[in-house]
């Protein structure tokens, strides 16, 4: 069983391919813990499968996940505010996550809701998707999206230098430093053109449009990540805020 974080499904088809399943469950410690898991004969990768029997899942109007059942606790201990925050008049858990439930009943999880974009348009973005669809891409090392209360979304993207700089070696491209790989014009089009291909299938108000590559790794040191390796949003649009700027500026 996985838990705790999401399970990447090419993590989880890569072990299948031995003959190791790993199936993913979900659940908050305010659900005892659990609300839904996939089952060794009926599991779905980048999923969390289906309900446990008596559990209620449902998906509010704001895509946010809520539950309800025997599964739920009674509220927080002498914190009725906080309780009643939690846990609406009619029992229902709001559990801060975004998800979603297809037509077999599986769920899937797809961010947190305190992670939503809202953009100056008015549209929910979930920007874990859209960074998870371009984290692992050739070329790609770390992807950081921007966008909330923004005209449109932007990105900071690290790059990986080491097949950047094979790439440009093979073609010819001159440079001397991370610094000259980042800012040559053939290099942007390349990842320009890479970027286009794996968004053509999101929403408009989903698709980047302009980017900025970053000489360095964000880092733990830095304090850019956790040490679970989650990036700090806040903190990184803090340290890079002259460059995210500069994208939206005409």
């Amino acid at each position: 069983m996985s838990g705790g974080a999401a399970l990447p499904r090419e993590l989880g088809e890569f072990f299948e391919a031995f003959g190791l399943i790993i199936i993913e469950g979900y659940g908050l410690t305010e659900s005892s813990p659990v609300i839904a898991a996939n089952r060794l004969d009926d599991y779905r990768f980048g999923s969390v499968g289906k309900a446990l029997p008596g559990v209620e899942v449902r998906i509010a109007e704001d895509g946010e996940i809520l539950t309800r059942g025997p599964h739920v606790m009674a509220g927080y201990y002498n914190n009725r505010k906080a309780t009643e925050e939690s846990i609406d008049k009619e029992g229902w858990l709001h559990t801060g996550d975004i998800g979603m439930i297809d037509e077999s009943g599986i769920l899937y999880i797809t961010d947190r809701k305190k992670h939503l974009f809202v953009s100056s348009g008015g549209k929910n973005i979930a920007p874990q998707p859209i960074e998870n669809l371009f984290a692992g891409q050739e070329f790609i090392d770390q992807f950081v999206l921007i966008g909330d209360k923004r005209m449109y979304l932007t990105a900071l993207i690290v790059p990986d230098y080491d097949v950047l700089s094979n790439y440009a070696d093979e073609h010819n491209i001159p440079y001397k430093d991370k610094k000259e790989l980042a800012r040559n014009s053939e290099i942007y089009k390349i990842l320009e053109q890479r970027i286009q291909n794996t968004q053509k299938d999101l929403s408009n108000f989903e698709k980047v449009r302009r980017f900025t590559l970053l000489e360095n790794p964000l880092s733990i040191e830095n304090g850019e990540m956790t040490p679970t390796l989650k990036i700090k949003r806040k903190a990184v649009e803090e340290r890079y805020k002259d460059l995210i700027d500069s994208m939206y500026q005409t």
